[in-house]
């Protein structure tokens, strides 16, 4: 539940956990995050979302830092993120090494061509990695580059014997309520364009998305096709004339962006009216959809992946021009809810070009430029396309009707939810390591700060150094001084527990012993928290170290 640009991401996010939180399959919600604040104002949010769960005290909002004692205390069904970039593989080691049972890690694809991603994607390949670990690919072509992920990185790192998580695809999808009010009359869409400002004499076309050439699609290709249009009609009888005909672009674009401008400019000079509509907000946004006759999106960047203002489109019963790219044509029944633009991309080479040499020290919008202006969306079939929608009415009103039927069956949140349940219960069946034998594999990328850092400090901790109370231990068993624990560190340390800690080492203990005992005496402390207990207390002169006789 992001700040910032209307995204399809952010959109899809909140649009998933609306539709978990309305089924409702699970006895209790947790949500880890990282500070408080943000705690705070998710809180707010989920309320709002669910104010039944929120009053039954089903939401649960907590420290990060109480990962590995609520995964070894709570029977949890799923793990699952808004992505499967951030931290899955880091949460897959929490798991193996704290929770009493290997469950399901779960976290889908969205944008794939950041260059950092393979590093990302790097993470997934190690020892602990089990089936039960997926990440969700949002549409087949999605899925694909996942697997090119891995086994480019298996050639290029020797991994060919690792497996790595499992991959499977389950759609984005939209609210049902989109497709609750019936399409709106003629009448009712000649009002609504008055309203909006646009034509009532024209077929509209919509063009929504990110207004940007380098990140979402370059529209100066389909200005060129209806160019192409208009000259190949023009004096033929019942030809398509250029004032029958205007482009709404509508969506995000930075404030100070030329490039929007530059599309009204250079629709003027083929005769063609353009219309700016920029950061609409959701209810605009669906006032255009249902004013417009035709939504056509040309994307030709990798950093899309599933096209969800398609199936927006589709729901508001607009038949549909999409260039035949990533998981557009999963969402486009070509010849029945739209047609499908053929394009042509670059050739896979053996080794690297010069796009992808510098990729990695240009800033997004420098490399996807690039990347996108050799990805083809072809001009004489988008024409045609274009041509075959704008000149028959009935033809438009049979593909939306068609798209709109089939968002219904394939594309609404609930059913989606439903394919997710279905996920996570097969991934929980599928076969798995003893978790016992995955406690003590650590993650290759993941920096073992003690043994890094050891050259640091003057000294390590070692199991002979002799421990007795320092001067406020001393105190603390007196009752003259009690333990200041900092914010942040309540989760990891216990007050009573370090009463214990200083008790046991009374008549002094070697740090091996004294771990040994306080382990005893506070069976819910692992190894690892009461070599933390200990440490904490030598740094609060709690415990001190006694002093080494001669050599």
């Amino acid at each position: 539940m992001e700040d910032g640009p209307i995204l399809g991401r952010k959109v899809a996010n909140v649009g998933f956990l609306r539709a978990l939180l309305a089924a409702d399959p699970f006895d209790s919600y947790h949500f880890f995050i990282s500070d408080k604040p943000l705690r705070e104002s998710l809180a707010a949010n989920l309320a709002a979302l669910a104010p039944g769960i929120a009053a039954e005290g089903r939401l649960r909002l907590m420290d990060r830092r109480e990962l590995p004692a609520r995964m070894a205390q709570t029977p949890y069904h799923c793990f699952h993120q808004s992505d499967c970039i951030s931290h899955p593989t880091q949460l897959a080691r929490l798991r193996n090494a704290h929770a009493p049972a290997i469950f399901p890690i779960t976290g889908p694809v969205h944008s794939l061509s950041y260059p950092d991603y393979p590093a990302a994607f790097l993470r997934h390949l190690w020892a602990g990695a089990t089936p039960r670990d997926c990440i969700i690919a949002t549409s087949r072509a999605g899925r694909l580059a996942v697997e090119g992920f891995f086994e480019h990185l298996r050639a290029g790192y020797g991994l060919e014997h690792i497996t790595g998580p499992s991959i499977r695809r389950v759609p984005l999808g939209l609210d049902p309520e989109l497709l609750a009010q019936p399409l709106p009359s003629a009448e009712q869409k000649a009002a609504l364009r008055q309203r909006l400002g646009l034509p009532a004499d024209r077929a509209l076309i919509l063009a929504l998305g990110r207004v940007s050439h380098s990140s979402k699609m370059d529209l100066l290709p389909l200005l060129r096709a209806l160019g192409r249009l208009f000259a190949e009609q023009a004096g033929t009888p019942g030809g398509l004339a250029r004032d029958a005909v205007s482009l709404v672009v509508a969506g995000w674009a930075d404030e100070h962006d030329p490039f929007p401008q530059t599309l009204v400019d250079m629709g003027a000079r083929i005769g063609l009216d353009v219309r700016l509509e920029l950061r609409p907000g959701e209810r605009r946004k669906n006032e255009l959809l249902a004013a417009c006759d035709l939504f056509v999106s040309i994307a030709d960047n990798p950093q899309e992946t599933f096209g969800i203002t398609l199936l927006e489109a589709q729901a508001a019963g607009l038949p549909v021009v999409a260039s035949d790219y990533d998981g557009y044509r999963d969402l486009i029944a070509h010849g029945e809810t739209g047609l499908l633009v053929p394009t042509t991309g670059p050739a896979p080479k053996d080794g690297d070009d010069f796009v992808d040499r510098l990729a990695p020290l240009l800033f997004d919008n420098q490399y996807h430029l690039l990347l996108a202006q050799r990805t083809v969306v072809h001009t004489p079939e988008l024409a045609l396309a274009l041509g075959a929608l704008l000149t028959d009415a009935p033809l438009r009103q049979r593909m939306g009707q068609a798209g709109r039927e089939r968002v219904r069956q394939h594309y609404l949140w609930p059913g989606v939810i439903g394919q997710h349940l279905e996920l996570w219960a097969e991934l929980a069946s599928l076969p798995a390591p003893n978790i016992e034998t995955l406690r003590h594999v650590p993650h290759p990328l993941e920096l073992p700060y003690a043994r890094v850092f050891a050259p640091y400090p003057t000294r390590t901790l070692e199991p002979g150094d002799l421990l007795r109370p320092g001067r406020s231990g001393a105190a603390l068993l007196g009752g003259r001084e009690f333990p200041v624990l900092y914010a942040g560190l309540d989760s990891l340390l216990d007050v009573e527990a370090i009463r214990k800690l200083v008790f046991l080492a009374r008549k002094g203990e070697t740090a091996a012993r004294l771990a040994e005992r306080f382990r005893e005496l506070c069976p819910a402390l692992d190894a690892e928290r009461a070599d933390y207990h200990i440490l904490w207390a030598i740094k609060h002169d709690l415990l001190e170290p006694a002093p080494k006789g001669p050599a």
